[in-house]
């Protein structure tokens, strides 16, 4: 996925589902007061917001790559640490969080087991280390629908099935790897509502992704064409879409 977006653009395009997946990740990580967190690659900080509803913020730390979204997280939730950092080289001392957690992010790390074991490295001993990763590889990610429709069109359609993590097993195959000990596996699912399809749709067009770039490749008939297959796979509004994560979770 590119990142080279707004802040704004991205929570449009994918603010629902990873608000809604926050609350759950969270629950499964076992977040609680007293303790210290740490968001690796924050984006624009859904999880981070549920982490400092639940810890506060001055025990609440982000890593964030990208310059935009760490300016956007800092502004949003004063109080918060953000360093802009990749999760291969996290810029915190040893044993330092309680919970160290990674939402949406394994795909898009360059060394997926190197960026593990450095949330490993940064969690204390009893501690716990969690990753959660959309079902792409299933099919039942927010995006399948999209990509359903697009695929009709195009058998070339790239889609989002290929990365590190997004099919049954990869997120526990990696855990493992990097050397995090026993990884307990589960799926999470969020259930969002568009009350129109427009609303579902827009967010397409707003260049975020693999799906961004797809749409703004296209010429005006195709892109019209591809819109109009989705309307009609949807069946009308509101659109309810169910959306499956897989999640590790490590104790230290």
């Amino acid at each position: 996925m590119s990142f080279d977006v707004s802040a704004d653009s991205y929570t449009r395009f994918m603010g629902r589902y990873s608000e809604q997946l926050a609350i759950r990740f969270a629950d499964l990580a076992e977040v609680r007061r007293g303790q210290q967190a740490l968001d690796v690659g924050c984006g624009p900080g859904a999880l981070t917001a549920e982490l400092v509803r639940r810890v506060g913020s001055r025990a609440v730390c982000a890593a964030e790559p990208s310059p935009q979204f760490a300016a956007a997280v800092r502004k949003r939730l004063p109080g918060v640490e953000v360093r802009l950092s990749p999760a291969e080289r996290l810029s915190f001392p040893d044993r330092l969080f309680d919970v160290t957690l990674a939402q949406l992010v394994v795909p898009f790390m360059t060394d997926p087991v190197a960026g593990l074991h450095e949330m490993g490295r940064v969690t204390r001993l009893g501690g716990l280390v969690a990753a959660c990763v959309w079902d792409h590889g299933g099919g039942r990610d927010p995006l399948s629908v999209f990509w359903r429709a697009a695929r009709e069109l195009d058998p070339a359609a790239p889609g989002e099935s290929r990365p590190a993590g997004v099919c049954e097993g990869d997120l526990a195959r990696l855990a493992s790897a990097a050397e995090l000990g026993t990884p307990e596996a589960t799926a999470l699912t969020v259930r969002v509502r568009h009350r129109t399809f427009e609303e579902w749709w827009e967010p397409f067009t707003l260049g975020v992704g693999s799906a961004g770039a797809y749409v703004a490749s296209l010429t005006t008939v195709q892109r019209h064409a591809l819109r109009e297959l989705c309307w009609r796979s949807l069946r009308g509004a509101p659109i309810v879409i169910n959306a499956t994560a897989w999640a590790v979770a490590c104790r230290i």
